[in-house]
């Protein structure tokens, strides 16, 4: 199921593109509910672009449909992006720790400035796919529901953590 998010972002893309690479702002969204903390497992950069892998674990509710095909201790996840400061683009891909053979999910984050306003605008955009019997396509639009609802989390989180030099967002 194809997926888009866009929102606009109170800060110049640079500063954008800096926090998302940040591990004390990766850290600081342990605050955000639903995920646990996450942690970063590698930072490599390759020129004008940084490749990154950063484990996360789900710590929210699943519905007693989904524990049906789901160990929620099992899930966990590595995205790997790569950020290309030129093109202003990130491709990202989430690599499940388990469950592997029924869930894919990848897509791409594009930020474009407004550099009259300081402002940027972040589009979110990929396919989730579920591949289980009769619930698949479910599965996928609660999984970008809450993609939905995360990235409108973390987008709050990035306006805050900017605006305040890099303290820790506290988003409630």
């Amino acid at each position: 199921m194809h997926f888009e998010v866009v929102q606009r972002l109170n800060a110049p893309i640079d500063a954008i593109e800096e926090a998302l690479v940040d591990p004390s702002f990766l850290e600081a969204l342990a605050q955000l509910p639903k995920l646990g903390r996450p942690k970063v497992l590698e930072q490599r950069p390759m020129g004008d672009r940084i490749f990154q892998r950063v484990r996360y674990n789900f710590a929210g509710d699943l519905t007693p449909t989904v524990k049906a095909f789901i160990d929620p201790a099992k899930l966990t996840w590595v995205e790997e992006s790569t950020q290309d400061r030129l093109t202003h683009r990130t491709a990202v891909a989430i690599i499940p720790d388990n469950y592997s053979s029924i869930f894919e999910c990848s897509g791409t984050i594009r930020l474009n400035e407004d550099p009259a306003t300081e402002t940027t605008t972040r589009t979110l955009s990929g396919e989730v796919v579920v591949r289980v019997p009769v619930f698949g396509s479910k599965a996928e639009a609660a999984i970008i529901s809450g993609l939905r609802d995360h990235a409108a989390l973390e987008a709050k989180a990035l306006d805050e953590w900017v605006a305040s030099g890099h303290n820790h967002p506290s988003v409630s």
